[in-house]
């Protein structure tokens, strides 16, 4: 076994997930606010639309991050020009694919924690003098901790785990876009199961760690 080759995906995962999941984050504690808060027509409808990579094959999730990203949509264009050179099939294509698949999981957790804060609090702190950013972080942010950090690690997890849109929009080059699932795939598919099943054990354990910290934190609340 080829153990420099053993790390590459493992290490390349690790960015991409740190990267994706901190984006993913950002959106979903971004986009959870109001949507937790406000009412407003047709509200179903655009939370529907951001659950829907939750619930779609990974492959119908690749044929949009293709199209949209592609030399042909107007975001791939967009970075063509700017960067000199296509999106597709790069270490940023991956971190898109992860982004998008692990960002329904986060924001429904991260949803959820925000939810369970106790409005009279916040309204508490209104009547006091505090602007809504006060509000937000000294009211808001406290009590969701827990639930925020769940759906960071669960992001983690999902965009750890992605094979499907990854392998679609970014492909399996070794040392710039194999990731631990796609790098699994062709280990299989080629006979080498010893470095399959190295591959599947990281992994586990990752996956394992990530879940475990979880599963404490959601006892814990």
């Amino acid at each position: 076994m080829d153990w420099s080759t053993f790390w590459d995906p493992i290490g390349l995962s690790v960015q991409i997930s740190v990267v994706a999941s901190v984006l993913v984050f950002a959106a979903s504690l971004f986009i959870a606010w109001p949507m937790a808060r406000a009412r407003f027509f047709g509200k179903s409808v655009l939370e529907t639309i951001l659950l829907l990579p939750l619930v779609l094959p990974p492959t119908v999730v690749g044929f949009v991050l293709l199209v949209v990203i592609g030399r042909r949509g107007w975001i791939g264009q967009a970075y063509e020009s700017l960067f000199g050179g296509p999106i597709l099939f790069t270490w940023g294509a991956a971190v898109i694919a992860a982004a998008v698949v692990a960002f329904p999981l986060a924001y429904r957790t991260i949803k959820t924690g925000l939810q369970g804060v106790d409005a009279d609090l916040e309204n508490a702190a209104r009547a006091m003098g505090a602007n809504e950013w006060q509000v937000f972080r000294h009211i808001t942010v406290p009590l969701a901790a827990r639930s925020l950090v769940s759906g960071y690690l669960l992001g983690f997890c999902r965009g750890l785990g992605e094979f499907g849109a990854t392998l679609m929009v970014a492909g399996n080059i070794p040392g710039r876009t194999q990731t631990i699932p796609t790098a699994i795939y062709v280990a299989s598919d080629g006979g080498s199961m010893a470095m399959a099943w190295a591959w599947a054990g990281a992994m586990i354990a990752l996956s394992f760690l990530m879940l475990l910290l979880v599963g404490r934190m959601s006892k814990d609340a």
